[in-house]
């Protein structure tokens, strides 16, 4: 059975945060507020607990996941040939509604699905999310859907379509938007906007003014 807790009340939000990190560090999923939309998330270093994650949502590998991390400092562990640009990029939006895909170490024990050797990574502007995420590390997240169906802005929402598949929900009541976050790909020698999103081509342009746009 699904726990639920409201993370607007002082004492349930102290134990949502953890019972979620302990069904993380299990391998369990959990369901958590972004800045965006509501995420389903596992520890991203548990191929299980990823797999578990992608067949909860009905969601090939074709399609991997991205990973959520609540400080900068974590990328020095899980990136490889990051770019002075891509510094410059988290430095102007994190925490914020930017995604970025890199080469990540390939030392790294993890499977998020067909990655092809990169990594989209994130760190989102918001408290519970952060305080999860600092607590549990990187974590493989998407969003909180049935692939196909809306992305949820309420944990109503989410639970409604997850059920029990996900162990623990941090309700933080509704998220600020279904603005998806931008994508920049910074594993090539020029950043390439993948997806334009709640950050637009001509912001990025004035932290990166030689950023392209994928067709």
């Amino acid at each position: 059975m699904a726990r639920r807790y409201d993370t607007n009340d002082a004492t349930d939000r102290a134990t949502g945060l953890r019972e979620a990190a302990s069904a993380v560090r299990r391998g369990e999923l959990v369901v958590l507020p972004t800045d965006t939309v509501y995420g389903i998330g596992a520890d991203a270093f548990s191929s299980e607990a990823v797999a578990d994650l992608l067949a909860a949502k009905g969601r090939g590998r074709n399609m991997p996941t991205p990973v959520l991390i609540g400080s900068p400092n974590t990328l020095h562990g899980l990136v490889t040939n990051f770019s002075e640009m891509a510094w410059e990029l988290i430095d102007a939006f994190w925490p914020g509604a930017l995604t970025l895909v890199a080469k990540h170490q390939p030392s790294l024990q993890w499977d998020l699905g067909d990655t092809r050797g990169t990594v989209a990574v994130r760190m989102p502007l918001h408290p519970v999310a952060i305080e999860l995420l600092t607590e549990v590390g990187p974590m493989a997240v998407s969003s909180a859907n049935l692939t196909g169906h809306p992305s949820p802005e309420t944990c109503d929402a989410a639970q409604d379509m997850l059920g029990d598949s996900v162990s623990v929900y941090l309700d933080g009541g509704p998220t600020p938007g279904i603005v998806p976050s931008s994508i920049v790909d910074v594993s090539r020698d020029v950043p390439v906007l993948l997806r334009e999103g709640a950050i637009s081509a001509d912001e990025l342009r004035k932290v990166v003014p030689d950023l392209e746009v994928a067709n």
